[in-house]
């Protein structure tokens, strides 16, 4: 039987597990999908060697960028990225061959594209400055768009939230929330924007899909915003991560 799987920590509920075993179930694939929980990146090692039969794993914080010095190749556009969030794995004789690619920027892509108007859309703040954020980035990028990433701290290259004023937002007026702020269970937390500031040109994005509505999307949808959460780039993702896992070699 092959084994698909997910590596992370922590890994809680994964949306990965349901969807892929229940695929299997559904279309008759004799396959398994699994969480391998590693506290330390370096286990990935022993994951391989104790899963002869494993075919194919996503990536999951905190590791998307840490996995790729593991990788025996790695897609132009998650090089680009700097990120992998799906790994093919395939067997060479003896020698196992692990290639990185990137999902996350085919889900979001193709998950924004429609709300966005040329006319009215161009510039865009990116909350948070993780693995996904520079998929995010990415993505943005090549609808053509102009970034910015907005971060708690001062690092180079971003700006920090006390500086996000009215006028910025209506400046940027498409905004990704790529932090965990709002998720389940603090769902009472959202990022601390000028929400007034937005109305009915103003997209906001999160990636967060429970729940289905954070107070983020919530807010921005009283001033009149576009919302949208992660659920359908997730779905988009994981698509992707099939075709990647079966792609022809």
């Amino acid at each position: 039987m092959d084994k698909y799987g997910l590596i992370g920590y922590p890994l809680g509920h994964s949306f990965s597990i349901s969807f892929f075993n229940q695929k299997f179930a559904d279309e008759g694939i004799n396959a398994k999908y699994v969480n391998f929980e590693i506290p330390s990146i370096d286990q990935l090692i022993e994951v391989l060697d104790q899963n002869p039969e494993l075919k194919g794993l996503n990536v999951t914080i905190p590791y998307k960028e840490k996995v790729i010095e593991y990788l025996d190749n790695i897609t132009p556009e998650a090089q680009a990225i700097g990120a992998v969030n799906v790994i093919r794995v395939s067997h060479e004789g003896k020698k196992i061959k692990l290639k990185g690619y990137n999902s996350d920027v085919i889900g979001f892509t193709k998950s924004i594209e429609p709300m966005l108007d040329k006319k009215w859309h161009k510039k865009a703040l990116i909350l948070g400055t993780g693995g996904a954020s520079k998929a995010i980035n990415y993505g943005l990028k090549s609808l053509g768009l102009e970034t910015v990433y907005v971060s708690r701290y001062e690092r180079p290259g971003t700006v920090q939230y006390s500086q996000i004023t009215p006028e910025v937002i209506r400046e940027y007026n498409v905004v990704i929330n790529c932090t965990p702020v709002g998720m389940y269970p603090h769902t009472d937390e959202c990022p601390p924007l000028p929400y007034e500031a937005m109305d009915y040109h103003t997209i906001l994005y999160d990636l967060i899909y429970n729940p289905d509505e954070t107070l983020f999307m919530k807010r921005g949808r009283e001033q009149g915003a576009d919302v949208k959460n992660g659920l359908e780039m997730l779905l988009l993702q994981a698509f992707a991560s099939w075709e990647f896992w079966h792609e022809k070699k």
